[in-house]
């Protein structure tokens, strides 16, 4: 069988890992992978926001499933286009990623099938916007309505602060922005819960924490993540249930009502208050370093599973994890998550020795004259699985000093909350 996949980043890399171990794939293609993927697949330089091109090259070569990784080729409506010409692919719809398209979607969503998240109000303009700001509590948290790669959350502690980020949103910062959210300031701890739809029925995809914050003790300004573990220490069975039905259910019965089934990964980024699950937002895709981090436990071939959400045969797969734990850590450029220098080469990354329970994702990585440079804010993800949390860090720090790379930096407290708990 023939397989693609969509996007370049440390998700993808990771999918494709996940998906070589399959007997049944012949060939993978991504478009347009990466320095990782390149390895073992075959990268194909297409511009992704060209449907038409994406879509010859697919039929043209007889791919038989399309795996959509990032969410803009989602929210742009890549999978209808695609299922247009038949083509099987695995990820949600336009109607559908409006869930992470619009955060104001998603709050609307949560307001009318009162689904638990924070106190929010929505403007059109930063006049109103500002004005409102009299009457709320500080610290309060100012979001951009449309994507913004992670970025566009602002954590503000007062008024002035507020004032920058409203600025800065309307000004265009993430894109053209006609709307954005103020919202109430949760105290608790995220967790990232993820499921998997065909459509009809869903299962449980593990658990993860995420980190956002790019320095040390959960600091400085937000990420798209600078590592993770799974599963969350959080998860606890009521918890599950509570999640499962204060949250997923509805969401799914408010996408129904909208005419429309949910077909792929649904993220649920979660605020956990006193064991109470509140929505922050949703991401209609695996989450990224989450998927990095959970994809390596997972025992089930991952194609079984893609194809049965593809076929609406999702009950009759069972999905079986390894019980290690999982733990990420994410390399960056300097500079990240500002301005960073591209182009820099990564000396020694292919003399670092993995064993089984380990594993370096690409994410911002090109190839060139048999070197790989780094051109992205992330560069490389190193994971390892062990029994336990603090064995599973010291195995990733080593091999981030074996790669011994004066361009970049990371979190060395990746679990810190787990570990020291």
């Amino acid at each position: 069988m023939k397989v693609g996949i969509i996007g370049s980043g440390g998700r993808e890399h990771a999918i494709c890992e996940s998906l070589k171990k399959s007997i049944k794939i012949k060939e993978i293609f991504c478009f347009p992978g990466n320095a990782g993927t390149e390895k073992i697949a075959t990268n194909i330089n297409l511009d992704i926001d060209n449907f038409e091109k994406l879509k010859n090259f697919i039929l043209e070569n007889n791919i038989e499933l399309i795996i959509i990784g990032p969410e803009k080729p989602l929210v742009d409506g890549l999978s209808d286009y695609l299922k247009k010409f038949n083509v099987k692919v695995f990820g949600p719809n336009k109607i559908a990623s409006q869930l992470e398209g619009s955060k104001i979607f998603t709050k609307e969503l949560c307001k009318k099938f009162n689904i638990p998240t924070a106190k929010f109000g929505i403007f059109k303009n930063r006049d109103n916007a500002k004005k409102y700001l009299t009457d709320v509590n500080f610290p309060t948290v100012i979001k951009a309505d449309n994507l913004a790669s992670g970025k566009g959350v602002y954590i503000c502690n007062n008024k002035n602060e507020a004032y920058v980020a409203i600025d800065e949103i309307f000004n265009g910062k993430f894109g053209k922005a006609e709307k954005l959210l103020i919202e109430e300031f949760l105290i608790g701890e995220e967790m990232s819960f993820f499921t998997i739809h065909d459509g009809k029925v869903f299962k449980n995809f593990e658990t993860a924490q995420d980190h956002k914050r790019v320095l040390e003790g959960d600091k400085g300004k937000n990420t798209g993540g600078m590592g993770a573990y799974s599963p969350s220490r959080l998860i606890n069975a009521e918890l599950e249930k509570k999640i499962i039905n204060k949250i997923i259910k509805p969401t799914l019965k408010g996408l129904s009502d909208l005419g429309t089934q949910y077909q792929g990964f649904l993220y649920a980024g979660l605020m956990i208050v006193e064991n109470e699950p509140y929505l922050i937002e949703y991401n209609v895709r695996m989450g990224d370093p989450e998927c990095q981090t959970i994809l390596p436990k997972l025992k089930t071939d991952l194609l079984d599973i893609f194809l049965a959400c593809c076929n609406e045969r999702l009950n009759e797969i069972s999905i079986e994890w390894s019980n290690k734990k999982s733990l990420c850590i994410v390399l960056c450029s300097k500079g990240y998550p500002e301005k960073i220098k591209k182009n820099v080469k990564l000396n020694n990354l292919n003399k670092i020795k993995l064993d089984y329970l380990e594993n370096i994702y690409h994410a911002g990585t090109k190839s060139e004259n048999n070197e790989i440079y780094a051109v992205g804010g992330r560069v490389l993800n190193f994971v390892s699985l062990s029994d336990n949390f603090v064995d599973a860090r010291k195995s990733v720090i080593n091999k981030i000093s074996e790669l011994n790379w004066p361009g970049g930096f990371y979190r060395k407290d990746i679990g810190f909350k787990v570990i020291n708990e």
